[in-house]
């Protein structure tokens, strides 16, 4: 092995063409990092028009239609609360074909009054269906109560 020793020439124009080349890359990164980082300020402010939604105090109700009869989901809100949520009228003859209305009704009731919210709600296992058209009618009778 023969040893032989190089001699590299470099230019002084050429070391800071790369030192600028260098500090634009690394600008360029911190650009893209401040674009596209996720802003958790932004998000905030967008959710707290939800929490904070304010309602004309009153009773709102919307109507379901099961077969020929008629049920009618009621809300009752002050300004800043939902109240209640109730099903009425459920007649015998809606409680013996529709057995699983009231107790859908209640657990979602339940869960609204308690979390002031129409959002995360779970529903009752093996009544999906039946929630969800009962969450359909809430929404609307909220929807007339609000601001």
């Amino acid at each position: 092995m023969s040893s032989k020793t190089r001699i590299i020439v470099l230019r002084m124009k050429e070391i800071i063409y790369t030192a600028i080349f260098i500090g634009f890359a690394i600008l360029l990164i911190l650009l893209f990092l401040f674009m596209f980082r996720p802003e958790d300020g932004k998000k905030e402010t967008e959710t707290a028009p939800e929490a904070a939604a304010t309602y004309t105090p009153g009773l709102y109700s919307a109507s379901i239609v099961l077969g020929s009869q008629n049920v009618n989901v009621e809300v009752a809100v002050d300004a800043d609360r939902i109240n209640s949520i109730t099903l009425v009228p459920l007649s015998d003859t809606v409680a013996a074909m529709y057995p699983l209305m009231q107790p859908s009704m209640d657990s979602l009731a339940e869960q609204i009054i308690s979390s002031q919210s129409l959002q995360g709600i779970e529903y009752p296992s093996g009544s999906q269906y039946t929630s969800t058209a009962l969450m359909s009618a809430i929404r609307t009778a909220l929807s007339k109560a609000e601001k």
